[in-house]
């Protein structure tokens, strides 16, 4: 069974950056092609960043300003989020694509 474990989120002020990693545990994750969702208050959830061996794709809503990277050596895949806007305020997973299981997630809240 595929697990995940994300961290890194919390408060910060619109204009500013988290990282946010994310631990997989089980299967093979080198050969997962993998995502960071994020869901907002009283929104759908929604695909953000995806990254496997070809292009790296982004939300229209976050090209430019997110970028999704991975380690398979550490089975760990991050989101490094920068110019952050209070619309970014969100639950933000990682799963592979399609999804398994969901993970807790990790806050992240843009406010000032």
């Amino acid at each position: 069974q595929v697990q995940f474990v994300e961290s890194g989120g919390g408060l910060v002020q619109p204009g500013g950056a988290l990282r946010l990693s994310c631990v997989v545990s089980g299967g093979i994750f080198s050969s997962y092609t993998m995502g960071w969702y994020r869901q907002a208050p009283g929104k759908q959830r929604e695909l953000v960043a995806t990254i496997w061996f070809g292009p790296i794709m982004y939300a229209d809503s976050v090209k430019g300003r997110f970028a999704i990277s991975r380690d398979n050596a550490k089975k760990t895949v991050y989101l490094q989020m920068s110019s952050l806007l209070p619309d970014d305020t969100a639950v933000y997973y990682c799963n592979t694509l399609p999804w398994r299981d969901w993970g807790q997630g990790t806050q992240v809240t843009v406010s000032s």
